[in-house]
């Protein structure tokens, strides 16, 4: 790069710095981690142990963003007199060292974007994943299980940690359904990108006649909730049924009824729990499900009002897919909201979701 050209970059840098410092409400941000880190000081503190990791998650989450604005800041003005140098007396080392830490600021500088994009208010929680293959039996119930492979690759590559609240194998191969809970700092922001219909083409294993099969996924993402809001469920409206749980390969076999089902009589709405031995803690966690989702039951109702009064026309079944992996004739998966394309199926398969992710955030505010 020519020395004017380094100059000009910079300039950039330094306008995104700048409005970074403006949507980021730095000093707000500040006074939440000192009013955090008093909480954490109080002697109580742990005695609602799960309370306590929720203001611990909110803290580490506000310091990780806060220090790595100061970073970028503090890499900008060093890359400023470091510019200053060289244009008073040439060095091609330093000027290639220059260009070297530039370009890691531009780097840095997108992937802070993108952690500023989830700043709607439940982005930061949990999040609830569920899978649900459409007809098509083995095959789609197979296309089913690799995506939860993806998912659960993406995650501990994202550093998360998964928990299987309940899970129902296929009746040959894959699965009927499962419920995911992805624990950490922003699962939902990042995977509210998920939800939809995810739609596989292949040459199918399971078809001797080698012949190319579509399968459909439905994928639905919900925050994990603790207090955070306030729905009403009264207990004349919900329905519960106790079951011996089940699992792949035999696990999570129990012999009492551990597993819980909640229907909720008024909407319709069934959630199932089955991760823990114990009856009492998988109920808690299916009312933490049933929350979820009768919030974004009502999320849901209110954005088809709106799109109504606007005239918009969103068809919501299984042709309104928002992603097609494609594995022959070629190679390709592509995402239908934006467009973007990439030819590595496998890596994608491996968890490497990040593109398509980062392109739905981004497509948001755009």
């Amino acid at each position: 790069m020519e020395l004017f050209e380094i100059r000009s970059e910079l300039e950039k840098t330094a306008k995104k710095l700048a409005d970074f410092r403006g949507s980021l409400d730095l000093e707000n941000k500040e006074t939440r981690i000192a009013e955090l880190d008093e909480v954490m000081l109080e002697p109580n503190f742990w005695n609602d142990q799960q309370g306590a990791q929720t203001v611990i998650n909110e803290a580490n989450g506000l310091k990780e963003l806060v220090n790595e604005y100061k970073d970028l800041m503090e890499i900008q003005e060093n890359l400023e007199l470091t510019h200053d140098l060289v244009k008073e007396e040439a060095d091609p080392d330093l000027q290639a060292e220059m260009e070297t830490e530039l370009q890691e600021l531009v780097s840095r500088l997108n992937e802070f974007e993108l952690q500023l994009l989830l700043s709607e208010p439940y982005d930061k929680n949990n999040a609830i994943l569920e899978l649900h293959p459409g007809a098509g039996g083995t095959e789609s119930q197979d296309w089913g299980s690799m995506l939860l492979r993806m998912y659960t690759r993406w995650a501990e590559k994202q550093g998360f940690k998964v928990e299987t609240l309940d899970y129902l194998p296929g009746d040959e191969a894959g699965i009927k359904s499962v419920t995911l809970l992805i624990k950490g700092h922003n699962a939902y922001g990042y995977l509210k990108a998920e939800k939809g219909v995810h739609r596989l083409v292949r040459i199918s294993p399971f078809d001797s006649s080698g012949r190319r099969h579509t399968s459909f996924v439905s994928c639905e993402v919900m925050p994990e909730f603790n207090e955070e809001i306030e729905i009403e469920i009264r207990t004349e409206d919900l329905k519960i049924d106790t079951y011996r749980a089940s699992g792949a390969g035999g696990q999570h076999i129990n012999t009492t009824d551990s597993a819980v089902r909640i229907t909720h009589t008024p909407t319709g709405v069934v959630v199932t729990c089955q991760s823990e031995r114990s009856q009492i803690k998988n109920r808690e966690q299916a009312m933490k499900m049933l929350k979820a989702k009768l919030y974004q039951r009502e999320i849901e109702e209110k954005e088809k009002a709106l799109a109504e009064i606007r005239g918009e026309q969103k068809d919501i079944g299984w042709g309104s897919q928002i992603r097609s992996y494609v594995f022959h004739p070629y190679s390709m998966v592509k995402d239908h909201r934006t467009n973007t394309e990439v030819g590595n199926v496998h890596g994608v398969m491996d968890g490497d979701i990040n593109i398509f992710i980062d392109s739905y955030l981004r497509s948001r505010i755009s």
